[in-house]
Parts: C-alpha cells; sequence; structure tokens
C-alpha cells in the first residue's frame, strides 16, 4: 500500500467514541501485494484522508506467521487489520476501536475485500479481547490522547501476548515514539528492536515475556 498525501489536521479527536463531525465517506483503492483492495474512510476517523505514512510502514513490517493470532488494536478504519489478513489466510485477525465510525467501516472494508479470517470488535483498549492472548498485535497509538492513556494501552497489550509474542508500534519523533521505546525496554525481558524507519516514522517491536499486569 501507497501512504496518502497528508491532509488538513482532524477537526475532532479520533479518540471519540462518538465523532461529532458530520460522516463524509470517501472511497481510495490500494494495491497491496498484487492485489487492488478497495477501502472506505470518513471524517472522524483516524486518518480519514487515507492511509497515513506511519500505517503504511508498519504495514510493510508484516510477514505473519501461519495461523498467527493478530490483534489490529486501534484500528481505524482497518488498514493494518486487512493487510494482516490479506498477508497470511489462516491467520486469525481480530481488529479493535473505541470509535464506533472506526469499527463501523472497518467492518465494511473486511467485507468489501472479501476478508473471511478477521472480525471487529467495538470498545475502549484490551476490553474487547479480554482474556485472550496473541501472537502479534499491532498499533499506531494514539499519542494525542496522552501519555497515561498510550501507556496503559501498552501495559495491556504486553499483558496479552501469547508466549514469544510480540508487541509492535509505529510513531514519530515528535509523537515520542523514542519514550515508549525506552519504555517498553524497561518491560520486556528481550531486547527491543527497532524493525523500519523512514519519513520520520520508526516501527518499534517488543516481544514477551512482558511485565504481567492486572487488567
Amino acid at each position: 500500500m501507497a501512504p496518502a498525501e497528508p491532509a488538513a489536521p482532524e477537526t475532532e479527536h479520533y479518540f471519540s467514541p462518538r465523532p461529532r463531525a458530520a460522516s463524509r465517506p470517501v472511497l481510495h483503492r490500494f494495491l497491496y501485494r498484487g492485489e487492488m483492495l478497495s477501502v472506505e474512510t470518513d471524517r472522524g476517523v483516524f486518518a480519514s484522508h487515507g492511509l497515513d505514512r506511519g500505517t503504511a510502514l508498519l504495514i510493510e513490517t508484516l510477514v505473519p506467521r501461519p495461523g498467527a493470532r493478530i490483534l489490529d488494536l486501534g484500528c481505524g478504519w482497518g488498514a493494518v487489520g486487512l493487510a494482516a489478513a490479506k498477508a497470511s489466510p489462516t491467520a486469525r485477525v481480530l481488529l479493535t476501536d473505541v470509535n464506533h465510525r472506526a469499527a463501523r467501516l472497518a467492518r465494511r472494508n473486511l467485507e468489501r475485500n472479501g476478508v473471511r479470517n478477521a472480525e471487529v470488535r467495538e470498545g475502549p483498549g484490551l476490553e474487547p479481547a479480554r482474556g485472550e492472548r496473541f501472537d502479534l498485535i499491532l498499533c499506531h497509538p494514539p499519542f494525542h490522547a496522552g501519555r497515561p492513556l498510550v501507556l496503559r494501552l501498552l501495559a495491556d497489550a504486553g499483558a496479552s501476548l501469547a508466549p514469544e509474542g510480540a508487541l509492535r508500534i509505529v510513531g514519530k519523533g515528535s509523537q515520542g515514539v523514542r519514550f515508549y521505546q525506552t519504555w517498553l525496554a524497561s518491560e520486556s525481558a528481550e531486547p527491543v528492536q527497532v524493525l523500519a524507519r523512514g519519513g520520520g516514522y520508526r516501527v518499534v517491536e517488543a516481544r514477551a515475556p512482558f511485565a504481567r499486569r492486572q487488567r
């Protein structure tokens, strides 16, 4: 998938459960692994203009193993979960988002592209996946929602990893991704790796065993 050109900043925080912005859906098409994908985006959802550069970089790192259990945490309109499901048809992919409009879009985009190995659940943080464990958790964190919320999200994600699972996030230096990289290094028993860099973004991976916390 190629990233869309940046658009004007969102007028409303995309972490809102019920966006106030008037709905104005737009269709986009992306070439991914030789297949043309059609997706719908909308106002009040992260990256309403299309695939952003950070998410595109995260998607480029996807090489899911067969049968993996994958979580797209904070899925927006579903770019990462859609790509993960297409990259590994035998994987089981769960997409979650607190934003009602985002969850609805993600469901439509999975259906639009004939995806059968993924599902969408609506709710805050890891609540929609409580009690489940994942081989790979993918997340473009809602940095603008504040450091306490992001740290709680990452801690809960780490506690939801299966043995030998991995948490993979993407962010910019200006968003504090180096701070979160250092924090992840303090939580993971394994060295944290930077899997990709580009356009000011970096993809950071922390592997289990991870500090276990009560959720």
